[in-house]
């Protein structure tokens, strides 16, 4: 509630704050955001992460990594970065699978970007045994340009502020949060539009037939960073890989911003700081940031499709064999990664390469 009150307070002073910015300070507030405060993931907490699901999944993104270094000429002094590291379960499992290849484990610079005090902890207490040298940032930013980078971003793009536009009789109006002055109490937060519609060309053309109540969600900081990555591979090398749940074209002019607690939904303004909040990425948006940034894009795919192509389903039988007690459990995780019902078809996948490279495992030319 703490948080709750603090922002009303900020809205008294400034005015209504966009979603964006409401989104900001509920999940990086220094004192009470959610990621500064807790350990999100897990049956403990709020949501849990393919990683966490199993260890193949972490092991296909590390064969992956080296087949993309590989096919590249091995190049040398690569940096891995790993956005949004989670409880470091992801990169321990990068890091087992990608000891096939001692060369590019020998020269490699690993740098997390993680800006939650609590998950830096845990990561590197996760990580104290990986026999890697790494360290922590809070943000990316230009000193990771120098070299091939190696990127992984599991779940880190859903997590960044949206800017909300709603169509109009009168046009698009951003969507902002204010403090609620008639039906509820005294200090809650709820929607507003603003009174002036946005100018031209703030909404794409292709968002211009919306009916009246439809929604534009738009991530300006998900697409600067993702156009800075690609530029980064473009002219350094290396190869970027994000997964994240979302959609790959125009599906409709419905908001996807939503609160998580406790692995169910809640409501986005009800308790700023206690709950997860995120939206789903636009995969074609990220796809042309990508290519704005000079690389070769490939995908969008489903995690279901990518994860099968490099060779889950093969791994899945090996441990199987190897550990036939744990049958039913890796039958079941492989499902929930790669199942059209669970995590295989909202998943989606994809990547950042130099324009010299034209096939890339896991995606079709």
């Amino acid at each position: 509630m703490r948080l709750k009150s603090r922002i009303a307070d900020l809205i008294d002073a400034q005015g209504p704050m966009s979603v964006a910015q409401f989104m900001t300070i509920a999940l990086l507030d220094p004192q009470d955001g959610y990621y500064a405060t807790r350990d999100p993931i897990g049956a403990s907490g709020d949501f849990t992460t393919a990683p966490e699901v199993s260890q193949m999944f972490g092991e296909m993104v590390g064969l992956w990594l080296v087949q993309a270094w590989a096919d590249q000429g091995c190049p040398k002094n690569p940096r891995l970065v790993e956005l949004g590291p989670g409880r470091g379960t992801l990169m321990a499992d990068i890091l087992r699978a990608a000891a096939v290849a001692p060369e590019f484990l020998a020269d490699l610079d690993i740098v997390m970007i993680e800006a939650s005090p609590v998950l830096q902890a845990i990561q590197a207490e996760k990580l104290r045994g990986a026999g890697a040298d790494i360290s922590w940032q809070a943000q990316f930013d230009d000193s990771l340009s120098d070299r091939p980078l190696f990127l992984v971003a599991n779940e880190f793009f859903d997590a960044l502020p949206v800017r909300q536009y709603v169509k109009t009789e009168r046009g698009w109006c951003e969507r902002m949060v204010t403090v609620a002055t008639e039906g509820l109490r005294r200090g809650d937060l709820a929607f507003a539009l603003a009174p002036v519609p946005v100018p031209r060309p703030t909404i794409p053309e292709d968002r211009e037939a919306a009916p009246d109540g439809g929604v534009y969600e738009h991530s300006p900081a998900g697409l600067a960073l993702a156009e800075e990555i690609a530029r980064i591979v473009a002219v350094k090398g290396g190869a970027a890989l994000v997964i994240d749940y979302g959609y790959d074209a125009v599906t409709g002019f419905g908001e996807t911003l939503q609160a998580v607690g406790g692995h169910e939904f809640a409501e986005v303004l009800a308790e700023p700081g206690a709950d997860d909040l995120s939206a789903h990425v636009d995969f074609a948006a990220l796809a042309q940031a990508g290519k704005r940034g000079g690389a070769h894009v490939v995908g969008p795919v489903t995690q279901g499709a990518f994860l099968a192509t490099i060779g889950i389903t093969e791994r899945a039988e090996q441990l199987v064999k190897s550990h036939p007690a744990e049958a039913d459990a890796l039958i079941q995780a492989t499902e929930r990664l790669i199942g059209a019902q669970q995590m295989g078809t909202l998943f989606k996948a994809i990547a950042f390469v130099p324009p010299v490279l034209s096939e890339v495992a896991g995606f079709a030319p």
